[in-house]
């Protein structure tokens, strides 16, 4: 019988300059050295059946990534995060861990929230540059990519635009204050929205001076709601586990009832 468990990580310090690529790899050795059941595909060169959902760009912090793994025996969902936490470099941490419930995990998963902090803008900028943002029809910006350089709409990406009125970024001289954090939630187009596009596209759209990214961390990811916040996308799972704990805890009261001798 094939276990299915939801895991979610967090990349953090320097591996968030790792790719997904040398993530994943992290992740198959450390599969290894737990010495989880894994299942493995067929053919000539089996693999880890891993399923990946959404993976962070290179060069941005993650407090919400998300994969799913097969195993071939039935393991407590915790007892698997625990070991494979264990296993992972410094830098990736397993967070949570449940097992997976009816439906797919990617379709679980439509937009991003970042916390992106910035220098070089004081507060009050940050906020004038938002709110021209998300009043604009259009926000065209400049990508580099590997065919070369592609204009995309960063704008009809993005849900959602709030700045906080304090600073966790430390100032450097003669910027005391310029410095703030953006809160944006952006949907999962293609191609991908990034932090520093968000940024590009205030600095072209608002009119804000450029602003330097200090650093980008996605906090959430997740369905969309009606109000533009974010649905957990293991909440489903969490329900899911409860309701055939809950079965599981009445049925063992059944039972434990009917073995109690009758007086006669």
């Amino acid at each position: 019988m094939v276990c299915k468990v939801r895991l979610r990580f967090a990349k953090r310090g320097k591996l968030r300059f790792t790719s997904h690529r040398d993530v994943a790899r992290a992740f198959e050795r450390a599969l290894r050295r737990a010495g989880l059941p894994m299942a493995y595909s067929q053919g000539f060169n089996p693999h880890p059946k891993v399923s990946w959902v959404g993976a962070a760009p290179t060069g941005v912090g993650s407090e919400a990534e998300y994969l799913e793994i097969q195993l071939v025996d039935h393991l407590d969902p915790e007892v698997v995060r625990g070991k494979l936490d264990a296993a992972l470099p410094e830098g990736l941490a397993v967070l949570e861990g449940v097992l997976a419930g009816p439906g797919g995990l990617a379709e679980r998963i439509e937009a991003s929230e970042w916390q992106i902090e910035v220098r070089g803008l004081s507060v009050e900028q940050l906020r004038q540059g938002a709110q021209a943002l998300l009043a604009a029809p259009t926000a065209l910006v400049e990508r580099l990519t590997k065919d070369g350089r592609r204009t995309i709409d960063a704008r009809a990406a993005i849900v959602s635009l709030d700045v906080q009125d304090y600073s966790t970024v430390p100032p450097v001289p003669n910027q005391l204050g310029r410095c703030g954090i953006l809160m944006a939630v952006v949907r999962q187009v293609s191609p991908a929205v990034r932090p520093d596009d968000v940024l590009s596209a205030l600095s072209a759209v608002a009119g804000v001076p450029s602003a330097v990214l200090v650093k980008a961390i996605r906090t959430a990811q997740g369905r969309l709601d009606d109000d533009g916040g974010l649905v957990d996308p293991l909440t489903a799972d969490r329900a899911t586990a409860r309701t055939a704990l809950l079965e599981s805890c009445d049925e063992s009261d059944q039972h434990n009832v009917a073995d109690i001798p009758v007086d006669r």
